[in-house]
């Protein structure tokens, strides 16, 4: 019997998670196959947009898909046996494409969108949800509870997780984890490979993927210096709290006018700008002279649209603050990124310590300005070894996580997900959380 799977998602910037997943059940007999683009409102947007942004993304990439109507008559109508999505958070969906409104009739199969799960919520030490206590130590070690009791992880029929300790925290749940399979990270993976064809003289597979000029090629050419610049968007305690933008960007700014030969490459995190508006860490007439800044200085950029492997074989340093390129950057290139911590972030994780050790580690941006020319001239310091511990617990089955995830789903025989056997109340519902717009 062929399985009717549908791909559904807004989140293209990391499509890269059900990438190769798609490909194989396209060209899979026992599989038929649809994408569906669908509008989003991310954080600081004031309205939900057309979809078109996916939708150039797909097309642009030679994938054939359909854009999803606000009350998902399309998605209905096919009548799939799977949903895929790559993105948890039901508040940044239209109400029609959310976890209760999916699982009606058909079955939600989530793949996450990010590479690794890399930090700890502050409450996850065993705290109740729903009178039910979910996290903590034991069966979910220090699991955060937003990476496992969102509204779209307790609906889910098919979970494919990266981390051993998060398949030990669905087990806590009321459904358990029987649904859940730790195949490692079809994202690591996709970064591994783009990154090895980009070294090849390859094309980069990733967003807009062109041909991309590598680090080595430059400096054997006599080429500039090249550092990409990635800060994360958040601004608080109460979520994440890694960034440093608001902190740091005028002394980027200075930094990069006063060193005219050094090309400098922003790539902000797709939220990062909306989310400083609308938070009201920066001013949007602040944050507009800056950009005016940057954008008239002749060795600075704007980059949103090349992949991270593009990014990363194509720079000589990348400097963050977290969270995801922290780990992704050591293993796709075997080089430390440096690392400017916010110290009051949320704690790491053990495979977060493990990615930041394998980082160089700096307090201030005015740290790295002041190494800089250091690194310049003598390289990043070693972390071979511990990139190499990094690997050992980040990528448990190298290249085979699609392969093992459509073997999973051409095997799954479950019916549709009863959400009255959920007792948990979903991590978005909580007090404090940021309610749905419905």
């Amino acid at each position: 019997m062929i399985k009717r799977v549908a791909f559904v998602t807004f989140y293209y910037e990391a499509w890269d998670a059900l990438a190769e997943v798609y490909q194989r059940m396209l060209d899979d007999p026992r599989f038929e196959v649809l994408v569906v683009a669908i509008p989003r409102k991310l954080t600081g947007d004031a309205a939900w947009d057309d979809a078109s942004g996916v939708s150039d993304f797909f097309a642009a990439l030679g994938i054939d898909h359909v854009i999803g109507s606000a009350d998902a008559s399309e998605l209905r109508e096919w009548a799939p046996d799977y949903v895929f999505i790559n993105y948890p958070w039901q508040r940044n969906y239209q109400k029609a494409y959310r976890a209760d409104e999916l699982v009606k009739f058909t079955r939600l199969a989530y793949v996450p969108y990010y590479s690794l799960p890399l930090v700890i919520e502050p409450d996850a030490g065993g705290h109740a949800v729903g009178g039910h206590a979910v996290g903590g130590h034991g069966a979910g070690r220090d699991v955060a509870p937003h990476l496992f009791t969102q509204r779209s992880h307790q609906l889910a029929s098919l979970v494919f997780t990266q981390d051993r300790f998060i398949r030990d925290a669905y087990a806590g749940t009321s459904r358990g984890a029987d649904h859940v399979f730790f195949t490692g990270s079809p994202k690591v993976d996709a970064l591994i490979h783009a990154a090895e064809a980009i070294a090849e003289g390859g094309v980069g597979a990733g967003i807009g993927a062109h041909a991309v000029e590598t680090a080595a090629h430059r400096h054997a050419s006599g080429g500039r210096p090249r550092v990409v610049w990635a800060p994360h968007h958040s601004y608080s305690p109460q979520w994440l709290n890694f960034g440093t933008f608001a902190q740091n960007y005028l002394e980027a700014l200075e930094w990069a006018t006063e060193h005219p030969e050094i090309d400098v490459v922003l790539r902000p995190h797709p939220f990062m700008f909306g989310t400083l508006v609308d938070r009201e860490v920066i001013s949007d007439s602040d944050l507009d002279a800056w950009l005016a800044g940057w954008d008239a200085l002749p060795n600075t950029s704007i980059d949103s649209a090349s992949g991270p492997a593009e990014l990363f074989v194509g720079c000589d340093v990348l400097l963050t603050d977290g969270i995801s390129f922290l780990a992704e950057y050591p293993l796709v290139t075997g080089k430390p990124s440096v690392f400017v911590e916010n110290q009051g972030h949320w704690e790491f994780s053990e495979l977060g310590e493990l990615a930041a050790q394998a980082s160089v580690r700096l307090t201030s941006f005015a740290e790295f300005a002041a190494g800089f020319d250091f690194i310049l001239e003598a390289g990043l310091p070693d972390r071979s070894a511990e990139i190499a511990a990094l690997r050992e617990a980040a990528a448990p089955y190298p290249g085979e996580s699609a392969a093992r995830i459509v073997e999973i789903v051409a095997a799954d025989h479950s019916g549709l997900v009863d959400p009255s056997v959920v007792l948990e109340t979903p991590w978005e519902r909580l007090p404090g959380r940021e309610p749905l717009d419905d």
